[in-house]
């Protein structure tokens, strides 16, 4: 069990955010995620759809990037010959026995059923700092000559030049940065390459009943629209939207993440508060150009934990109702309040360091602790209240 300093263990966020006529996150056959709760049906985005774009806004935020890929072998021939002027071929070579020396079993990409050399995947995906893919072009660098000397890697039993050197390699794919510490990896094919994750994400749900609208859509082609020599359409197809407002829920364990960075509290301060601001600012890009869905959050409450993390997603377990003239938002925002209010009062209140919110609502909302009028200065308060020690320090 990680351990930290701070009384603070646990900073969880609850957003309330409407969004309009969208397809935020696809399924297979393209259709609206949704799922059953409550015994209604309800709009549905993935944990992993919307963890993908708080990680894309986090590296933004923080100035550091991860890659996520099975083509790293690919990914270094690039670097090694457009940045490093090397030869093409040598390059691929490079990449594939650098691929080949991770210890983590692969495949070549085949075209028309042929294997094609030194076209490596790997069978996982490796998740590193963005700076890795460098490193392992410096291995490649030091150790060209035996690269030169090298066959190509040509099946997937093949051997590696650089196996005397796959400790470097592995090192490389063990790296870190705050990216990594924070969302965490799982890589079982390199020993302590694993990182446990800081937070934790929930899959994001309508605080109502959603119906799935069909939209058909057909396009105009041009040409037969100036010359009016023909009727009907260049192209017709459907797809499938909903709207609503949707609850999301995440939680950031402090000490797991000050074990990730080896106690540097400063660092797990700048993360905490970039992931919260990332939580909150995100949103999946799908299906974005035909239906512009960037709204802001209704609201948005954040709790500091000595105790454990709580998620308020029982507070929709009974779908809320319309308001008489329309609209889910109200409803939902007075549920959340009147649910944490009763949930603080059944469980204590003394885990609890710090309760704030912020929202666009003229209605005040006792239950979910002190008014904030913007979101950073809400994300401002609970940082203080988290590290408070350090501050004082």
């Amino acid at each position: 069990m990680p351990t930290t300093a701070l009384p603070a263990r646990f900073i969880c966020v609850h957003l309330l955010q409407t969004v309009p006529f969208a397809n935020l996150n696809r399924d297979d056959t393209n259709s609206v995620k949704t799922v059953q709760f409550g015994g209604v049906l309800r709009t549905r985005v993935s944990s992993q759809c919307w963890k993908r774009a708080v990680r894309q806004d986090f590296e933004l935020r923080t100035g550091q990037s991860a890659l996520r890929t099975r083509r790293i072998a690919e990914r270094v021939a690039r670097l090694l010959t457009e940045e490093r002027g090397w030869d093409a071929d040598l390059a691929a070579r490079a990449g594939a026995h650098l691929a080949a020396a991770a210890g983590i079993k692969f495949e070549l990409e085949e075209k028309d059923k042929k294997a094609l050399p030194n076209v490596v995947l790997q069978n996982a995906l490796v998740y590193v700092p963005e700076t890795a893919a460098s490193e392992l072009a410096d291995i490649a660098e030091e150790f060209r000559t035996e690269i030169e000397k090298a066959k190509d890697i040509t099946k997937s039993t093949d051997k590696s030049a650089l196996k005397d050197h796959s400790d470097r390699v592995k090192a490389v794919l063990r790296s870190r940065n705050g990216v990594i510490n924070t969302f965490g990896r799982m890589l079982a094919e390199v020993d302590d390459a694993g990182v446990d994750g800081a937070v934790q994400v929930a899959h994001a749900m309508t605080t109502h009943p959603t119906d799935i609208e069909i939209d058909y859509f057909s396009a105009v082609d041009d040409v037969t629209d100036q010359w009016k020599d023909a009727t009907g359409s260049g192209h017709m197809g459907h797809a499938e939207f909903s709207a609503g407002t949707f609850y999301r829920y995440a939680t950031l364990d402090l000490a797991e993440l000050a074990a990730n960075l080896g106690g540097d509290m400063a660092a797990v301060r700048e993360l905490a508060e970039a992931f919260v601001q990332s939580f909150v600012r995100s949103l999946p890009q799908a299906k974005k150009n035909s239906t512009a869905p960037n709204t802001p959050p209704d609201l948005v409450h954040v709790t500091v934990r000595a105790d454990r993390p709580l998620s308020l997603a029982a507070a929709f377990e009974k779908p809320v109702r319309m308001a008489a003239d329309g609209g889910f938002a109200a409803a939902s925002r007075d549920a959340l309040a009147e649910y944490a209010e009763a949930v603080n009062e059944f469980m204590g209140k003394d885990g609890i360091l710090l309760a704030g919110w912020a929202g666009l609502d003229a209605k005040d909302h006792a239950g979910l602790g002190e008014r904030h009028t913007s979101v950073d200065k809400l994300v401002t308060a609970a940082a203080n209240r988290a590290f408070e020690k350090e501050a004082a320090a």
